[in-house]
């Protein structure tokens, strides 16, 4: 029977969609978790960085030796190990030796491997790299037989499957990555911390993790910073490995003599990236969203140096950078997810104390399995070594069974009952070895070999023995890692966020009254004083444009923009573009969505209430002070359906107790404010039913003044309809006809 050939309907085979792409989703998740996003929690490393270290390794690049181009190890990672892309090798290697970017750098680089400004390294075929000596320890005693190995992709060469781990890269250096449903995030730490905290973890595995944190006290960043986050949610995020930590760059300040001052920031927060961070304090000045401060300046060079001037001596300064810390990435948010995998390749997200006895059972595994290699490599030299005793003793016979036997081997096997080895060497023994073959030498060696293999069977047989030698293992690194060395020295701080700062920066901006002014194509500029009609009917816009909104305000009032897509959007009044020429678009100012129209601009006071309401009749009253937005994206208030816009957003005047609506159909509708909620999102409650069109207009008013509207013509003159009560109706009712000569434009103003 012949097979149908490939993609013929013989060769097809038929499998439900989803159970398909299950299948092949299942494989893909897999493979992205435990072959790429998380780290084994053994060595602290990912695939990738395992590789590069491992032919690194093999093309000798050790400390002591000289650097090979980076081209060479990208090119024997992908050809051997990593059938991946090159960009993704190399850019995973210039991490690893980016000391700006890793607590304890795994390789040495030499030439350009990036700036902490945010700056590419060179091409690969520019650069250099070796191994450093944390690397050398994190794969020490891989040729005892201490790992398991793999074959690589293509089984012609074999790869281990994890280090042995000397070095305890997992908490040393951090790691972070996405997976598929699941994703890690580990600050780095010092290592000397660790191994103390390890060896509290040694002499008793129920250690409180309160007494391993007073040894091992949180995160050690390579580019410095304070830690402010309180120390109970610093504990809580060890010990459910889910959480974040608060850092701070740290600065002083600078006496610059005469009652001048500045601030200079000399650590910035890990992860982030200086020119990035610059543009934003440099934008906070252009925007006059931060008055108090003046200048910034970068004076780094390999030291960071940002200089900081306060707009005037009367600023204080630590207001100014608690400004700044919530306004920048001065101050970032490290987030904490404990997710790692364990030795059987699951994912877990683990505590700081199982963080540690994982590592310590790993080594604890390694230490036998090297000391039964040592043992297996001990036996068989003491076997060769007997044999050459017996060698030495009946040297002369040897001689002349070497001499005149055909087969020497087996002669000297029967005649002093010899082992096929020992015979072996014998044999392969050179003429000029045979003055080293001292009995005295021969039985130091032999001893010294027995009393070895008597520790180290004593060592595999005690686990306390092993623990005793993992200690030792521990102080040795505690040393070479000590804060009296340049890489050991912790280098993040830790201190409480100041709470009784208050932070008023319109108090900090002089009060002058200001006429904000928004054109029909929603052009921003803004006049000093409060302009009158004459004034505003002299302005000038750009060719088809014209003056849509005036409103008086100060310099230290914050403005609400209400768009017609129900979202408010908050802006300084000292922020608004001078009155020269037309102004700035208003997209410039806030990230104002493209078509929406600009509905009111309201100034936000202490207590005042606005009236909220969309062109489908629905509406609520909201608190302007809980409307303000903290960013330029706005913030989404009134919640829309289908083609409703929001049409009316007007202050509440103090007395005001009813609201009037007014329909598309031209029926007034009066009923009490009170039936209104106060809300601060929503879509709110119908305040008006209609057959066709929706609303028209809505204002509060209070019902015993009566309502007043605008005659038309420039006479002036107002007209007053006191008797409202034929109006006065439930909410959500339908209205009537509104008094003779109401504007036909159905507004109330």
């Amino acid at each position: 029977m012949t097979k149908a050939p490939a993609g013929s309907p013989a060769a097809i085979l038929e499998s439900p969609f989803d159970t398909a792409l299950s299948e092949r989703y299942l494989v893909y998740a897999l493979s992205t978790i435990t072959a790429r996003s998380l780290p084994d929690v053994r060595d602290g490393l990912k695939p990738v960085h395992r590789r590069l270290l491992w032919a690194m390794r093999l093309l000798k690049l050790d400390p002591a030796s000289a650097p090979k181009k980076c081209a060479r190890v990208v090119g024997d990672v992908i050809g051997k190990y990593h059938p991946h892309g090159d960009t993704a090798v190399y850019d995973a290697m210039v991490r690893l030796a980016q000391d700006f970017a890793l607590r304890y750098p795994l390789v040495e680089g030499q030439g350009n491997f990036g700036n902490i400004d945010g700056d590419n390294a060179a091409a690969m075929r520019y650069t250099e790299a070796k191994l450093t000596r944390a690397a050398i320890l994190l794969m020490e005693g891989v040729d005892d037989d201490t790992v398991a190995f793999r074959a690589t992709y293509n089984g012609e060469e074999e790869e281990p499957e994890v280090y042995p781990a000397a070095f305890p890269n997992l908490l040393a250096n951090g790691a972070s990555g996405i997976a598929v449903g699941m994703a890690t995030s580990i600050p780095p730490h010092n290592v000397a911390e660790i191994a103390a905290a390890a060896m509290l973890l040694l002499d008793d595995p129920a250690t409180p993790l309160d007494t391993l944190m007073a040894r091992m006290p949180g995160p050690d960043f390579p580019t410095g910073g304070v830690v402010v986050e309180p120390r109970a949610s610093l504990l809580e995020s060890y010990r459910t490995g889910r959480g974040g930590v608060r850092l701070r760059a740290r600065f002083e300040v600078e006496d610059l003599g005469r009652g001048l001052w500045q601030v200079v920031v000399n650590e910035i927060p890990w992860g982030v990236q200086k020119a990035r961070l610059i543009e934003q304090i440099a934008q906070l000045i252009a925007d006059k969203k931060l008055p108090i401060l003046g200048d910034v300046r970068d004076e780094s060079d390999a030291a960071i140096r940002l200089v900081l001037e306060p707009k005037s001596r009367n600023v204080d300064a630590e207001q100014l950078m608690e400004s700044l810390f919530r306004h920048t990435e001065l101050e970032t948010r490290v987030s904490i997810n404990l997710n790692v995998l364990l030795p059987d390749r699951t994912p877990k997200v683990l505590g700081l104390s199982s963080l540690l006895q994982a590592w310590l059972d790993h080594r604890q595994d390694v230490l036998v399995k090297a000391s039964r290699h040592r043992l297996g490599e001990i036996e068989n030299r003491l076997e060769l070594v007997a044999g050459y005793i017996v060698a030495y003793l009946n040297l002369d016979e040897v001689i002349r069974i070497i001499r005149t036997e055909d087969e020497p081997k087996p002669a000297l096997v029967a005649a002093f009952a010899l082992s096929e080895r020992q015979a072996e060497a014998i044999l392969n023994m050179r003429l000029r070895s045979l003055r080293r073959l001292e009995e005295m030498e021969l039985r130091r060696e032999q001893q010294r070999l027995q009393e070895e293999q008597r520790q180290l069977q004593a060592l595999v047989a005690s686990p306390d023995q092993q623990k005793k030698a993992i200690k030792g293992q521990l102080q040795a690194l505690q040393k070479e890692y000590g804060g009296g060395t340049p890489a050991g020295k912790r280098r993040t701080g830790f201190a409480e966020a100041p709470t009784d700062v208050s932070i008023n920066l319109e108090s900090m901006i002089e009060r002058e009254p200001l006429t904000a002014i928004v054109s029909e194509r929603l052009w921003v500029r803004s006049q000093k004083g409060h302009a009158d009609e004459a004034a505003l009917d002299a302005l000038k816009f750009k060719e088809s444009d014209g003056l849509a909104l005036a409103v008086h305000t100060e310099t230290t009032e914050r403005l609400l923009l209400a768009a017609s897509d129900g979202r408010f959007f908050t802006v300084l009044g000292n922020a608004l573009p001078g009155g020269r020429g037309y102004g700035e678009p208003l997209s410039l100012i806030v990230d104002w969505p493209a078509g929406v129209g600009l509905v009111a601009i309201i100034p936000v006071r202490p207590g005042r209430k606005l009236l909220l309401a969309a062109s489908d009749g629905r509406g609520f009253v909201a608190d302007a002070e809980a409307l303000l937005a903290e960013t330029r994206k706005g913030r989404q208030v009134v919640n829309l359906k289908g083609d409703a816009r929001l049409s009316v957003v007007r202050a509440i005047a103090d007395g005001d107790d009813h609201v009037a609506v007014i329909g598309d159909n031209r029926k007034l509708l009066v009923f009490p404010l009170e039936s209104l909620p106060q809300m601060t999102r929503g879509q709110g409650v119908a305040l008006q039913k209609y057959r066709d069109g929706g609303l028209a207009d809505a204002i509060t008013l209070r019902f015993a003044d009566g309502l007043s509207w605008k005659l038309g013509g420039d006479s002036g003159r107002t007209r007053t309809e006191s008797d409202l009560s034929p109006w006065r109706i439930a909410r959500a009712a339908g209205g009537r006809l509104p008094p003779q000569g109401f504007p036909k434009d159905n507004r109330f103003r």
